[in-house]
């Protein structure tokens, strides 16, 4: 079993989103939970991501949480939004350092690639953007899980 954690600022749009899409994508020998920098416990996802998981039929009930050493050390890979939030890892982290990666980078071995932006307070389309970024990277990082 590999356990993939995703990680945004607050966990309440992109990694939420990505954890649903991820789980909705049904490969079973991988767990995926989310997690957010600075994350405060119990929120719900924002309007926004429960509206776009809606339209794509994806049941998912989320609280947000913080991102702990307990996470750290359950994930078999970090996959963040942005390579801010990787950098976060790293320093807060030095266990994580061979195991966090931006989810671009971990996508398409693109270190210099672009952050998913934040779509926080945006309109539904952004988060259906934001989503169609996220579920398009998502494929790919699938596939390399199968070889890995």
């Amino acid at each position: 079993m590999t356990n993939v954690l995703f990680v945004c600022t607050g966990n309440t749009c992109r990694s939420p989103m990505a954890e649903a899409l991820f789980r909705a994508k049904g490969m079973e020998e991988v767990q995926a939970r989310s997690a957010g920098i600075y994350a405060a416990q119990g929120m719900p996802a924002s309007e926004g991501a429960k509206t776009v998981l809606h339209e794509r039929q994806i049941a998912f009930g989320h609280a947000s949480q913080p991102l702990t050493d307990e996470l750290i050390d359950w994930a078999d890979i970090i996959l963040t939004m942005t390579k801010s939030h990787r950098d976060i890892v790293h320093q807060t982290h030095p266990k994580a350092m061979d195991k966090a990666f931006t989810l671009r980078e971990f996508a398409w071995d693109d270190k210099y690639g672009a952050d998913i932006a934040d779509p926080i307070g945006g309109t539904d389309e952004t988060y259906r953007a934001c989503a169609d970024e996220i579920d398009e990277l998502l494929d790919q990082v699938m596939k390399k899980l199968k070889q890995w």
